[in-house]
C-alpha cells in the first residue's frame, strides 16, 4: 500500500486541476474509487504467475498504452522502487507522454542501485519526496542530484484528519479506554514472532483497546495475540484520517507510517522491515536519536517486548506527541501535483532524446535479463536440492476459464474479484466502445482465449 498511498495524496490535490486515474497491481485499489471518486484500473501484477515473465512486459506495456489512448494523458508517473520495463517501452511507443519517476530515498544497498543511473536516464522527470530522516540517508539515491525534491508525502493532513472522539465512533471504539494501532505485517514465522512480542509487550496497560488491520494469525490460523488482549479488527481507508483516535502506535518504519504517525503526533514504537529496499532501520533510528519516537531491534525479540512495555508510560507518549509537533510539513502531496501540472505544460523532448531513451532502454533490458538468467540457474539448484529435504506442494492453478471483465467501482465487489481464482480484467469506468474491444484483444493475446463469448461480463 506504501505506493498507493502517496498516489493517492497527490490525486488529491490534483483533483480540479487534472483527471488523475490511479492504476496499481495492489490489492487495496478496491478501496480507491469509492473513497476518492476517481477512476482507477487494477492491473495484475506478474506475481499472480498467470502468464510468463516476459509475457508480463509486454502485456504492462499494452495495458498502459491503451489506457494512455483511452484517456488521452499527458503525464506517465510510475512510484517503485525499479521501474517495469513494460512501463519504460509504454513510453517509447508513446514518446509524447511525460515519464515522471517518484521514487523516494533512503535505498539499502541492493543489486537494484547498479541499473539506478540507467533507469534515471530514461525519465524525462524523477521526483523524491522529502523524508523526515533523510540526513541519515547514506544509500545509492543519496548522491545523485536528477531528482527534485518535494517536502515529505503523507496521506495524513490535519485539516481533513477526524477529531479524536468521530474517529472512535467510526472505529467502534470506547471513548474513554486508551487505545493503541498495530500495523506489523504477518507471513513467515520471524514476522509472525514479531508480532507476538510487540503484542506481549501491551500486557498490563490497564482497559486498553487494541487495533490491528488484520487478524493476528498464521497462515495455519493460529493466534499470534497473548491472552488477556483486547483486540478488534478495523478495516477503513485511508486509515490516516483516523489517526487521532488513537493514543500510541506499534508500527514498521516504512515511509508512510513515518509520515502519517509521526505528522499526526502519535507515540509509536518502530520495529523495523530489513526486507526490501527500504532502509527502516536507519529511518527508525534517526526517529529514536532525535526523540520522535522508540526503535526496537528488530533482531531481538525480548528488545521488541521491551521497547513496546515503554509506551505505556504516559509521561513518555506525552514527550513524543510534543516533540512531533515540531516536524516539517507533509505538504509533499501538493508540491508534486504542482509539479506535475508544470511537467504537463512542457513541450514533447525531440526526436534525438526518445532515440538516446530507446538506446538506454536496451542496455538496462539486455543486463536485466542476463542477471535475472544467471540468477535463475543458481536459485534452480538450490530450490532442487531443498526440495529433496523440504517437497514444496504448488498453490492451485488459477481457473481455466476466460477472464472475466468489470468496470465496477464498488469496493466489495472489487476486492472479490482481486482475490478470486479467474484472470480478472479490470476497466476503469465509462470507457468506449473502442477500448473494451482494445482489451479484450490485449487480453485475447494474454491468455491465449477467445473473450467474445465473455463479453456479457462487460459493464
Amino acid at each position: 500500500m506504501g505506493h498507493l498511498a502517496r498516489a493517492c495524496a497527490i490525486t488529491e490535490s490534483l483533483k480540479g486541476f487534472a483527471e488523475p486515474i490511479i492504476v496499481s497491481m495492489a490489492g487495496g485499489i478496491a478501496e480507491i474509487p469509492g473513497f476518492m471518486d476517481v477512476r482507477c484500473e487494477y492491473i495484475p501484477g506478474r506475481d499472480r504467475q498467470w502468464m510468463s515473465r516476459d509475457a508480463w512486459d509486454i502485456y504492462l506495456r499494452d495495458r498502459l498504452v491503451a489506457l494512455i489512448d483511452e484517456t488521452d494523458a499527458k503525464i506517465l508517473s510510475f512510484d517503485g522502487v525499479v521501474p517495469y520495463p513494460g512501463v519504460i517501452a509504454a513510453k517509447m511507443q508513446r514518446p509524447h507522454v511525460k515519464l515522471v519517476w517518484v521514487r523516494r530515498g533512503l535505498w539499502q544497498k541492493k543489486p537494484q542501485r547498479f541499473v539506478l543511473g540507467l533507469q534515471s536516464k530514461m525519465m524525462d522527470t524523477v521526483i523524491e519526496p522529502g523524508d523526515f530522516a533523510r540526513s541519515y540517508d547514506k544509500g545509492p539515491t543519496s548522491t545523485r542530484r536528477e531528482a527534485l525534491a518535494s517536502a515529505p508525502i503523507s496521506m495524513f493532513q490535519h485539516e481533513s484528519a477526524l477529531g479524536r472522539d468521530e474517529a472512535r465512533k467510526i472505529l467502534g471504539l470506547d471513548l474513554a479506554r486508551p487505545a493503541v494501532l498495530v500495523q506489523l505485517g504477518t507471513g513467515e514465522g520471524d514476522v509472525n514472532e514479531k508480532m507476538t512480542a510487540a503484542l506481549t509487550g501491551l500486557l498490563g496497560w490497564k482497559d486498553l483497546q487494541v487495533v490491528l488491520t488484520k487478524k493476528p494469525v498464521d497462515s495455519n490460523g493460529k493466534d499470534l495475540a497473548p491472552a488477556g488482549l483486547d483486540i478488534k479488527v478495523a478495516r477503513y481507508f485511508p486509515l490516516a484520517r483516523l489517526l487521532k483516535a488513537f493514543d500510541a502506535s506499534i508500527c514498521a518504519a516504512g515511509y508512510n507510517g513515518i509520515h502519517e504517525l509521526l505528522a499526526a503526533g502519535i507515540p509509536t514504537a518502530f520495529v523495523p522491515n530489513i526486507r526490501g529496499t527500504d532502509d527502516q532501520e536507519m529511518r527508525a533510528k534517526w526517529c529514536a536519536d532525535f526523540g520522535y519516537a522508540l526503535m526496537a531491534d528488530q533482531s531481538n525479540l525480548e528488545d521488541i517486548e521491551k521497547t513496546v512495555r515503554k509506551l505505556q508510560s504516559e509521561e513518555l507518549r506525552r514527550s513524543f506527541s510534543v516533540q512531533c509537533g515540531n516536524l516539517p510539513e507533509v505538504s509533499g502531496g501538493a508540491e508534486v501535483a504542482e509539479i506535475f501540472l508544470n511537467i504537463a505544460k512542457q513541450q514533447t523532448p525531440k526526436k534525438r532524446a526518445q532515440a538516446f531513451h530507446y538506446l538506454w532502454l536496451n542496455l538496462v533490458l539486455h543486463f536485466n535479463r542476463g542477471s535475472r538468467h544467471l540468477f535463475f540457474i543458481l536459485y534452480r539448484q538450490a530450490a532442487r536440492i531443498y526440495q529433496i529435504f523440504k517437497p514444496y506442494t504448488p498453490p492451485p492453478l488459477v481457473a481455466n476459464v476466460p477472464p472475466i471483465f468489470s468496470q465496477s467501482r464498488d469496493s466489495s465487489t472489487l476486492r472479490d474479484l482481486i482475490k478470486g481464482q479467474a484472470r480478472f480484467e479490470h476497466l476503469i469506468d465509462q470507457s468506449s466502445d473502442g477500448y473494451k474491444q482494445k482489451r479484450e484483444q490485449i487480453a485475447k493475446t494474454a491468455y491465449g482465449f477467445s473473450i467474445a463469448q465473455e463479453s456479457g461480463n462487460l459493464g
